[in-house]
């Protein structure tokens, strides 16, 4: 009994020492730092592009690679197993949840898209990446800030890194599909390079982050775990993703500034197809009467975006200079303003009694 309490006391340690930094808080500035210095580097040393794009086995650039795969490992640490048992003690807020990651923000992704982006393949294959893959890594962040059920986090959070394996390939090549039928100049899809994509950076970083867990766990003990091994990998994610950024636009730097209308282009249906995906969660929450700390949950989670996968799609299609691969980078540009608006959304609503809380709740809350 005193090891069970122990170990939820670690738990609940670690829960109160998770937060996002000031580091992480000016992501968007880094981001776009990262973009500039990109740029800057493909009209100063274009030898460094042509250089990085050389790199590849099979269509797949090597540095991006590593770079994505970095990112992606630290995401697979998060993943608790055992807490999918208790998904049938109140699975109406994950089923809302998962309703509107695959059906809701696809659907509404492709419209977008279609209406926006009607002369742009690529751009409408970036957007179509972006919508068709919820977010299972920084979520877990925005859900403590937000101060919402963390267990229903978890539990989420699990259950989309399993459902990306079985549901991201079905539901892309699908909505490729539906939008070849209106283009003129049609979108290639190879199911091989979809399903080489997905096996390299969700199925071996899920493989490697279960493994790892486990081992480091029985030898290091899961204080160490938590405490020191997690945080220190999570930084090494956020380096990689910079520096995928540079690798991104070091290569795109000649598109963007003969096409800097494209970066206005992609954000416009990424921005009204946010905009509707979260008005339908929150209106959803509301109708199925959900409590604040549950509601909050599946709106932040029904609305991410997993822009690391996009990335590595768009890129292993279109190659690492593509449109494509430009316009999946923006979901990543507003992936950290758009997520943290949405936790003082949710403050402000929960405040004027939204989700009907009691006002003793309210103040808990914050």
């Amino acid at each position: 009994m005193s090891e069970l309490k122990t170990e939820a006391g670690l738990k609940v340690k670690a829960e109160k020492a998770k937060g996002i930094g000031f580091f992480e808080k000016l992501l968007p500035v880094w981001v776009a730092l990262c973009m500039l210095i990109g740029i800057v580097l493909s009209q100063l040393i274009p030898e460094i592009s042509q250089t990085i794009d050389s790199w590849q086995i099979e269509g797949i650039s090597i540095p991006i690679g590593i770079c994505l795969f970095l990112m992606m490992y630290p995401a697979m640490l998060n993943i608790q197993a055992e807490e999918l048992k208790k998904l049938g003690q109140d699975p109406k807020p994950v089923i809302l949840t998962l309703f509107s990651n695959w059906v809701v923000a696809p659907l509404i992704g492709i419209t977008v898209a279609l209406l926006f982006l009607g002369g742009n393949p690529q751009l409408i294959f970036a957007i179509i990446l972006l919508s068709s893959s919820p977010c299972t890594a920084m979520v877990l962040v925005w859900g403590w800030m937000a101060k919402g059920n963390q267990e229903q986090n978890v539990i989420t959070t699990s259950l989309n890194t399993i459902t990306i394996i079985f549901l991201y390939i079905p539901v892309v090549t699908l909505l490729v599909a539906i939008a070849n039928i209106t283009l003129e100049q049609k979108i290639p899809l190879d199911p091989v390079t979809l399903l080489i994509s997905l096996v390299i950076f969700i199925g071996l970083p899920l493989f490697l982050g279960v493994i790892s867990k486990k081992g480091l766990i029985s030898i290091k003990g899961e204080r160490w775990f938590d405490n020191t091994y997690r945080p220190a990998v999570s930084k090494v994610a956020v380096g990689a993703l910079l520096m995928t950024l540079i690798i991104l636009f070091s290569l795109n730097g000649d598109v963007l500034i003969n096409n800097p209308d494209l970066l206005l282009l992609i954000t416009i249906p990424l921005l009204i197809g946010f905009a509707i995906v979260v008005g339908f969660n929150v209106l959803m929450t509301r109708i199925f009467k959900l409590k604040y700390r549950e509601a909050i949950i599946s709106v932040i989670i029904g609305s991410s975006s997993h822009f690391e996968i996009a990335i590595a799609v768009a890129v292993a299609m279109f190659g690492v200079g593509s449109i494509a691969a430009l316009g999946t980078t923006m979901g990543l540009f507003w992936e950290v303003p758009i997520m943290l608006s949405l936790v003082y959304l949710g403050k402000f609503l929960n405040r004027k009694g939204f989700w009907g809380a009691d006002i003793e709740e309210v103040k808990i809350l914050g």
